[in-house]
């Protein structure tokens, strides 16, 4: 999905504040862990979270997008990145933490795989561990057919990405249509994103069914809520 624009992910994503998150994140795990840790960073992109987790705890990241990833270990020197599917890796490691943030686990379109990859982050993690998953929007939170566009407006980079929302059942979809200009050219990349619609009850059934007990905060890092759920020690 990412092939084309991995290069501009971060230009485009600028009025992110991945420091701000970051923190956010560490205030709750303080509470939940309260020492340094390993913490594995699922859907991790280009590691944008990770260059100020890292500060805290021995990171790893994992995400299925080469390219992605490839921007990731640019800027992650040293830090181990897997390439792989979050409902199926394998990575015969334990963690302390697992986060799964920007609401990637929204790209997974059915329940059956919702529950999948929490399971597979359950079994990744420690005893006592703790993951933290940002959900996408609920089926009352999405707004079809509304138009959003972001600006990159550089000497020269101009990007100008514009997108309609839709809506099928409980899939949301955009095309995400990048019109790109450098000095070499314009060029004009098409993303077809395709998100689940699921609601706060659904969610804590998929945490509560690997065994993971879970507590929503509707706040979150970005007002979209986040899931906490921790594993037992037994």
């Amino acid at each position: 999905m990412f092939d084309e624009t991995a290069r501009y992910y971060d230009k485009i994503y600028a009025f992110k504040d991945y420091a701000s998150e970051a923190d956010r994140v560490a205030s709750i795990l303080h509470e939940q862990i309260g020492e340094r840790c390993r913490l594995l960073d699922v859907a991790c992109g280009t590691g944008s979270h990770l260059v100020h987790l890292r500060e805290l705890f021995e990171v790893e990241g994992l995400d299925r997008s080469e390219a992605l990833l490839a921007v990731a270990r640019e800027r992650l020197p040293g830090v181990r990145l897997h390439r792989a599917d979050m409902r199926t890796f394998e990575l015969r490691s334990q963690f302390d933490v697992i986060t799964c943030l920007f609401s990637s686990i929204g790209y997974l379109t059915t329940l059956d795989d919702v529950e999948r990859a929490i399971r597979a982050m359950a079994a990744h993690l420690a005893p006592g561990g703790v993951l933290i998953v940002e959900p996408w929007f609920t089926p009352d939170q999405w707004m079809p057919n509304t138009v959003h566009a972001t600006l990159v407006d550089e000497p020269e980079l101009k990007i100008a990405r514009v997108s309609t929302s839709r809506v099928d059942g409980r899939i949301s979809s955009f095309d995400l249509h990048h019109l790109i200009g450098t000095p070499d050219g314009t060029e004009h990349v098409v993303e077809h994103h395709a998100l689940g619609l699921y609601t706060v009850d659904e969610m804590t059934a998929a945490f509560e069914a690997v065994g993971l007990a879970v507590d929503f905060n509707s706040e979150g890092l970005t007002g979209r809520g986040l899931y906490v759920a921790r594993k037992g020690v037994s």
